[in-house]
């Protein structure tokens, strides 16, 4: 009896330690692996995720920035990646537009090609098509390249996490990684249904 008793008060302060959610959360809430890492998955999980809403710093399952959606998609299939996109860019096999295959990033930043900024990335798809969470469109929407030549211009690397046959990871990394932590839905609350959406895209 005294056991249970405990058990239930440890429950109910632990559970009372959990955040409700605020705007911007920047907790990384690490999502669970559910599928084995193939392109078929990539498109399953990113089928569920497109027109879901736009809000910084969320990666997940219900709203989602850009990196935000390609951290959820990866680790979701096992494959850890950095939250944020000027560090996904680090990481992986780095590729040329032109070999880009289903499921590989693309990164981008200013027209200006000496800066070296990351400030968006997309999931490549194939026949020029590319999935992203839009700040502008307020939602994750596909985009075509030869569409909207602005986002030819900005591309500043792409990479790849999982090879072509899916038998190999591409986890390695060119620069030192910032350390990230990582929590849970234990811990805090991401933007769920039915909350408002942020005024302002990016705070």
């Amino acid at each position: 009896m005294l056991h249970t008793f405990l058990l239930i008060m440890s429950l109910f302060l632990l559970s009372s330690c959990k955040e409700d959610y605020h705007y911007p959360n920047y907790k990384i809430i690490k999502p669970t692996k559910k599928y084995e890492a193939n392109r078929k998955n990539i498109q399953k999980i990113l089928n569920s995720y497109l027109d879901k809403p736009y809000v910084w710093a969320e990666e997940g399952p219900h709203a989602f920035d850009c990196s935000g959606l390609t951290y959820n998609i990866y680790g979701s299939m096992g494959i850890e990646i950095p939250r944020v996109a000027r560090e996904q860019a680090k990481m992986g096999k780095r590729i040329a537009y032109k070999d880009l295959h289903y499921g590989d990033l693309v990164f981008f930043g200013s027209r200006s090609k000496r800066s070296k900024r990351i400030n968006h990335v997309g999931m490549y798809l194939e026949n020029h098509y590319f999935a992203h969470a839009s700040s502008k469109n307020r939602k994750v929407i596909i985009s075509r390249f030869e569409e909207n030549g602005k986002y030819v211009k900005r591309i500043k690397v792409c990479r790849r996490y999982l090879s072509k046959d899916a038998q190999r990871y591409y986890q390695h990394s060119e620069q030192p990684l910032d350390k990230m932590s990582t929590t849970s839905t234990f811990f805090t609350t991401p933007w769920q249904k039915g909350m408002p959406l942020p005024i302002k895209a990016v705070p």
